[in-house]
């Protein structure tokens, strides 16, 4: 997964473990800062660290400022490391790069460059107009996959997707019309799949999937109890039950359907009265809900990470259109024989291509098999 704002390096050995470990710390806030990036900063002084923190629930405070926190005075003579460029502009708060400037930290290690146009490398020139050593560049590869979407919210107006898919050995997503229900994956594969959905801002499906399953959407298992995802239902006609578990519980975990204006009215006031939330998109050549303008408001509402579990046909046309950015296939060991194919047969030799996408990662949990693809 490449792009053209930063390059890599190869770091002194103490710089990239430590900006590993300020990795791990950003990817403790994946899917709960809102519309501002995970970032994860850690604060060295003497070869000991001072000072570390995440970005913070909602998106505030910001990672640098957790860390100086942390590390008060002992901040002066130290080197912070920080996944991405602090940032440079007045918001909500200071800019992070003059709290660094102030705290007296003499060396700045950073992954990426902010492509934010409020910052875009001007976060750095703080600090070296402050006489600050700043090093860029350290573990990008690994910082990118944080920070994708953010990124791409910034350049491309979406969010990251992470398109999650589950079959029977033989491919199969689904059983057939008498048993549309089909149980695939064991319970280690179930586990990893709320922690997946826990790394989101959103949890998006197609309202067949919604139909046929009657899901809940939600994160379950223990230590993600306070995770709740938007869970975003592709509905143009708003077909989505009044009486079903989405709708019930929209009160307690938000629930948005993404549906055609002239949908209709009547159905629109019930689903409202149940806590649902309705906004309008457009609809492609098909009547469906052109995925890339659900996107497109998603990321309007600051969401920078979805999960989607939107079922063969929803899967399939992420893949198509290049809007899968992550792929992660639960395959179990034994097949089924019929039903629904997890993928075209065109989405396939598209994620088999190796100049459209990447096996990073192919393991085992439990009885299932894990693959994980990422754009190239």
């Amino acid at each position: 997964m490449t792009l053209d704002f930063w390059k890599s390096s190869e770091p002194p050995r103490a710089d990239a473990d430590y900006m590993h470990a300020a990795l791990a710390l950003a990817r403790r806030g994946l899917g709960r800062t809102a519309e501002n990036p995970a970032v994860g900063a850690l604060i060295v002084r003497d070869g000991v660290i001072v000072g570390q923190g995440w970005t913070q629930d909602g998106g505030r405070p910001h990672a640098e400022r957790v860390a100086l926190d942390a590390a008060g005075g002992l901040s002066r003579g130290a080197t912070m490391y920080v996944t991405l460029e602090p940032c440079s502009h007045h918001g909500k708060t200071p800019p992070c790069a003059s709290a660094i400037a102030a705290a007296g930290v003499v060396r700045v290690v950073s992954a990426l460059e902010d492509p934010d146009p409020r910052v875009a490398g001007q976060g750095h020139d703080i600090l070296r107009r402050a006489g600050i050593e700043v090093v860029t560049g350290v573990c990008a590869d690994e910082a990118l996959r944080v920070t994708l979407g953010h990124i791409l919210r910034v350049r491309e107006g979406r969010p990251l997707v992470t398109l999650k898919l589950a079959e029977t050995l033989d491919g199969y997503a689904a059983g057939d019309e008498h048993d549309p229900r089909l149980t695939i994956t064991a319970a280690p594969a179930n586990a990893r799949t709320h922690v997946l959905r826990a790394q989101h801002a959103a949890i998006m499906i197609g309202i067949g999937t919604a139909l046929a399953d009657d899901p809940l959407m939600t994160v379950r298992g223990a230590g993600l109890e306070d995770r709740k995802p938007l869970r975003v239902v592709l509905d143009a006609r708003l077909a989505l039950s009044p009486r079903s578990r989405l709708a019930t519980s929209a009160h307690e975990t938000p629930v948005l359907l993404l549906a055609s204006a002239e949908a209709d009215a009547a159905r629109a006031k019930i689903l409202h009265e149940a806590g649902v939330e309705i906004s309008p998109v457009a609809l492609d050549a098909e009547g469906r809900v052109d995925l890339k303008d659900a996107l497109i408001a998603l990321a309007q509402r600051g969401i920078t990470r979805v999960f989607s579990e939107g079922g063969p046909r929803v899967g399939a046309a992420l893949i198509a259109q290049g809007l899968a950015d992550e792929v992660v296939i639960f395959t179990a060991p034994k097949p089924h024989g019929r039903g629904t194919l997890a993928l075209s047969q065109k989405a396939r030799a598209i994620l088999d291509d190796p100049t459209r996408y990447a096996l990073v990662e192919d393991t085992k949990l439990g009885i299932d098999r894990m693959r994980r693809y990422e754009r190239v």
